[in-house]
């Protein structure tokens, strides 16, 4: 006889009679194997009694006995399930009792050692504009927020007033010039008569100076005349280098000046862009000390950059290092630092809030650990749970000297083939037995994104699965 029978068999042997009312009084029916129960009424309202019929009540009492057999049927079933389940090994626990971790197998590796500093991102090239002469603004030639070329117009200045001065610079030009033939015709006769002993030295050398001084005012004329030229081109206000064009501060019909403090409009050339950012000096003597000890390599004078902008994302293009400051600043002990970037889609904007990766070295043979699989003893060193051959779990004290990402870059403490637990730290202790599964950390955010399945997790596995709706219902 199984169990379920058994079961059933003894909850038929303890079924109690039923009792149902009617309308008119309470009647016992007796069990199986139960006498009738003696009754103190006359025999003649017995009669009457036993003749009426109790159809009313024949209902009630087969649901009644029906609520029952189900409430017993459940209940077998719940204690069979049960049995089944205790029978099982719990989830996360192996064939022979261990309990399953996801673990990460360690092998050395070159690893790039990067920088991770803020700053903000600044425009190559920036022009203000100013006028260079007094007048009033007749027209804006550009387009607010465009992008302009060198020598496109800009602004333009009334120049009637210095048209005329080019006019009246070109006339005095004329007029010098006119006076020099002149000059040098006397030049040249007093030249001949003085060899004769006609004319004397004194007419001679005025002759001379006056020559002199009429070809002095024709080069006097011509500065004048390119200076009033210079003058009526400066009313045509023109773009001194190439890039994007800020709004205008102010509009045709305003009076301006030579070299006023108000600028005009602004100019900032976005392709290339440049990023400042700041290093700690402390940083700075590790960073030597590492490279000096051997521990990690320098990358060489072309120093590669990349570049975090303030959502998160990676910007696509890669930067180069212009150069480092000379000096330490005194009040915050860091020195200056400018990458620059190529930004054809003007994505970067000067000002931006950004985080420069620049790659300081490589080191070579590390080891890089999950971050998920280290933790903080009482003292707090950095420790991990390891699974060595014998299938034991020790915990190792390890040596971290930076992140790396979602990793920590260990100087010791593990070595090539030390499979760290980074899933299951719960269920394990230091000397206790554990199966290990290779797990998958994703790089970006540090998370178990593939687990391995070995022989023993996958019946394990399934099983469960098949009975988690059962238990449910």
């Amino acid at each position: 006889m199984s169990r379920f029978e058994a079961l059933l068999d003894a909850m038929r042997q303890r079924a109690q009679p039923i009792v149902f009312m009617n309308q008119r009084s309470l009647i016992r029916h007796p069990g199986p194997a139960e006498p009738p129960l003696p009754t103190s009424r006359p025999p003649l309202q017995r009669k009457i009694t036993d003749a009426m019929p109790f159809q009313s009540s024949q209902p009630f009492l087969q649901s009644r006995r029906s609520v029952s057999w189900a409430a017993m049927l459940g209940a077998a079933l719940f204690l069979a399930a049960c049995s089944q389940e205790g029978a099982k090994a719990p989830a996360g626990m192996g064939a022979a009792g261990r309990p399953e971790v996801g673990v990460v197998t360690l092998h050395p590796q070159s690893v790039a050692i990067t920088a991770e500093l803020s700053g903000r991102t600044s425009a190559s090239l920036t022009a203000d504009v100013r006028p260079q002469v007094n007048g009033i603004i007749q027209a804006r030639l550009f387009q607010e927020g465009s992008e302009v070329v060198v020598g496109q117009p800009l602004y333009l200045i009334n120049p009637a007033s210095y048209q005329a001065a080019l006019d009246s610079a070109k006339a005095a030009q004329q007029k010098a010039e006119s006076a020099v033939p002149t000059a040098q015709a006397k030049f040249d006769r007093y030249a001949g008569l003085l060899a004769q002993k006609v004319v004397s030295q004194q007419d001679y050398d005025d002759a001379a100076a006056t020559l002199a001084q009429a070809q002095a005012d024709v080069a006097s004329a011509k500065a004048s005349v390119e200076t009033a030229r210079i003058n009526l081109d400066y009313t045509k206000i023109t773009a001194p280098i190439a890039g994007r064009i800020d709004k205008s501060s102010l509009t045709p019909g305003a009076l301006v000046t030579a070299n006023q403090d108000t600028v005009l409009t602004t100019i900032r050339a976005l392709d290339p862009i440049n990023v400042d950012v700041t290093q700690s000096s402390t940083n700075l003597l590790n960073l030597r000390q590492a490279i000096n000890e051997g521990r990690l390599k320098f990358s060489g004078p072309n120093v590669s950059v990349k570049l975090k902008l303030d959502n998160g994302t990676v910007y696509t293009q890669t930067g180069k290092m212009e150069f480092a400051s000379a000096n330490v600043d005194q009040s915050t002990g860091t020195f200056a630092l400018r990458a620059q970037f190529p930004n054809p889609d003007r994505l970067l904007l000067p000002g931006m809030y950004v985080r420069a990766l620049i790659e300081e070295g490589v080191a070579q043979n590390s080891f890089l650990v999950p971050q998920r699989g280290v933790s903080r003893n009482t003292k707090g060193e950095a420790t991990a749970m390891v699974i060595n051959a014998a299938g034991k779990v020790e915990q190792r004290v390890l040596t971290v000297r930076n992140s790396v990402g979602n990793s920590w870059l260990v100087d010791s403490g593990v070595g090539d083939g030390d499979r760290v637990i980074v899933e299951g730290l719960q269920l394990v202790r230091p000397g206790g037995d554990a199966t290990g599964v290779e797990v998958t950390i994703d790089e970006a955010t540090g998370e178990v994104k593939d687990r391995a399945q070995t022989s023993s997790a996958v019946p394990a596995t399934s099983e469960v699965a098949s009975n988690a709706p059962k238990t449910g219902n």
